[in-house]
């Protein structure tokens, strides 16, 4: 027997958590075959391709369980923001804000704008969205979350206010139907403008839809600042009420009278998780990054200017220096700026450490591929966790590194044999050099592609190879099962 592929000699960290093993890995017809361990001789059949991964690490393709890159799937199929540092599946829809099922009559608010403009949105229903994903066969696997704000959006005149029962009733309809077309879940963005003033009785009715189908509800919080605790308590309601797994977005304590009360809030997750299924996402960096909130504006702290729709020429800048060349406070000057996106210096790193390190803790790099200055967490988050976190910092083991953006990530969204090296599951993997590994990109310049990772296939077709992008386009669409 001839396989398509054979990976030898690799150092094969499973996805599991479990310690890794040397072992041959073949694949064929995007599907892993046969993983024979070098102690048992390894693979004896010869594989069409040959690959010699002695002293290199081979992982599951990575899961980037929270982006925003819903249309960017679809308008740049190569999407070489995640491939190049290992990604083989994203989900999207995230925050409340989705690419689907959307009709807008006007430009898309806020934080919807981050996702596009109103001629990219057309897909009023879930399966639209899917079967263009599908036509345009990105790089990647994609699987989606139905966006709160999105469905408030589309029955609401007026976001600022609970929906009304008949137009609760229609959001209900639209949620349901998604579900049954194959969407994840549901997310809320409870935090921004556009779906703050919906009522946890509103929430509760939308989350009441996922327990009729087997849905996930993932939650970017009402806040994640002072009342942070106020806030999970809330969503571990939420979805307790109507036993739906719960996924917590970009956990983090924001803003400095916020720091160091990580302990707190992992606590109450681990108490949760004792009667109930929680987990939650984390980014490796320090900084936040969206649309620019009045509210977090602050001479405590730092932020970036990464685009204005009404100062074009000040993308780019610190906020304090537009403010003190117009003369201005920094308020005025983001009142001015406005609409526009930030990137905010907001956390402190033992928060992030502690909880980026935390069992319950994915990773999920929340880019904003949209931004023309875009966050390094969007080409740099995978990497960083691996380099700097895990081998540098020893904040813990590559194998578990490897595991809380694998097999936890699919065993948390159900995503059907995917997240680990395991023969009989879907061939996404990612082949790196655990010495050399670095991501490249920075605040001062985020568009710069990882170092080390040397070779990345999506369902056993190559799609990045030694610093090249591949126009594989073997991604698949990842319907809820």
């Amino acid at each position: 027997m001839t396989f398509k592929t054979v990976i030898r000699n690799g150092q094969v960290f499973d996805g599991s958590g479990a310690a890794p093993f040397c072992a041959d890995v073949a694949i064929s017809d995007g599907v892993i075959e046969r993983i024979v361990t070098t102690e048992k001789g390894g693979i004896v059949e010869r594989g069409e391709i040959e690959i010699d991964a002695e002293g290199r690490c081979l992982a599951p393709g990575f899961i980037d369980v929270h982006t925003h890159d819903d249309l960017e799937v679809i308008h740049n199929p190569q999407v070489p923001a995640k491939i190049s540092q290992g990604v083989t599946s994203v989900i999207v829809g995230n925050c409340g804000i989705s690419a689907s099922p959307v009709t807008l009559k006007a430009e898309p608010p806020d934080p919807l704008n981050l996702l596009g403009r109103r001629e990219q949105f057309s897909f009023p229903q879930f399966s639209d969205y899917a079967r263009a994903v599908q036509k345009a066969r990105p790089n990647v696997n994609v699987a989606a979350l139905v966006g709160h704000t999105s469905l408030r959006n589309n029955q609401m005149p007026d976001l600022k206010r609970s929906a009304t029962a008949e137009e609760l009733q229609v959001m209900r309809a639209q949620l349901r139907q998604a579900l049954e077309q194959g969407a994840l879940g549901l997310s809320s963005g409870l935090a921004y403008g556009s779906a703050n003033a919906a009522d946890t009785a509103e929430v509760l009715a939308m989350v009441a839809v996922l327990a009729e189908q087997g849905g996930v509800y993932t939650t970017h919080l009402r806040t994640e600042f002072d009342r942070i605790m106020e806030a999970i308590d809330e969503a571990l309601m939420t979805a307790g009420e109507h036993r739906v797994p719960l996924v917590v977005s970009h956990l983090k304590c924001a803003g400095r009278g916020n720091w160091g009360r990580s302990g707190e809030v992992l606590a109450a997750l681990e108490q949760a998780a004792q009667h109930q299924q929680v987990a939650c996402d984390c980014y490796p960096y320090t900084a936040s990054s969206s649309t620019l909130d009045l509210a977090q504006v602050t001479d405590d702290t730092e932020i970036f200017i990464t685009w204005s729709e009404s100062c074009p020429e000040q993308g780019g800048r610190p906020l304090a220096a537009i403010a003190q060349v117009w003369g201005m406070s920094n308020l005025e000057a983001a009142e001015k700026l406005q609409p526009a996106g930030a990137v905010y210096h907001c956390m402190s790193d033992s928060d992030v450490r502690n909880i980026l390190s935390h069992p319950l803790t994915m990773v999920g790099s929340d880019g904003l591929p949209n931004d023309p200055h875009p966050h390094p967490r969007l080409w740099g988050a995978f990497p960083r966790v691996l380099a700097h976190y895990s081998r540098d910092l020893g904040l813990f083991d590559l194998a578990t590194a490897v595991h809380k953006m694998t097999g936890l990530s699919a065993q948390n969204f159900g995503l059907k044999q995917r997240g680990f090296i395991r023969e009989g599951y879907c061939a996404d993997l990612v082949l790196f050099d655990i010495g050399t590994l670095e991501s490249a990109a920075s605040y001062a310049e985020p568009l710069a592609p990882a170092r080390g990772i040397s070779r990345v296939w999506v369902n056993g077709i190559c799609a990045y190879r030694d610093g090249d992008v591949l126009d594989s386009r073997s991604g698949a669409f990842l319907f809820r099962h």
